[in-house]
């Protein structure tokens, strides 16, 4: 029997690539609303963050979000991700 493939996705933090449902996507729409993307599947531009505290502190020290969505990103996204991450941990 043929294992499944995973799909990879390289985090914009620590740049290592890492399976897709073991990372956070953060996307942007269309319509320039930046939002947390728990099922994957909505459109737009989108980044991944590995689930790592440290990893998040180097994201939001270097605008490394910012910059992988092309717009400004709100603080409140910032809080929303740090909370996901804490409490999965």
């Amino acid at each position: 029997m043929q294992e499944k493939r995973v799909p990879l996705r390289k985090c914009i933090g620590c740049g290592e690539m890492i399976g897709k449902k073991g990372a956070v996507r953060v996307v942007r729409s269309k319509e320039g609303e930046v939002s947390i993307d728990p099922t994957g599947k909505k459109s737009g531009r989108g980044a991944y963050i590995c689930r790592d505290e440290k990893c998040f502190a180097a994201v939001k020290k270097a605008h490394k979000l910012e910059r992988a969505l092309k717009c400004k990103v709100p603080d409140e996204i910032y809080d929303i991700l740090e909370k996901e991450l804490t409490e999965n941990q």
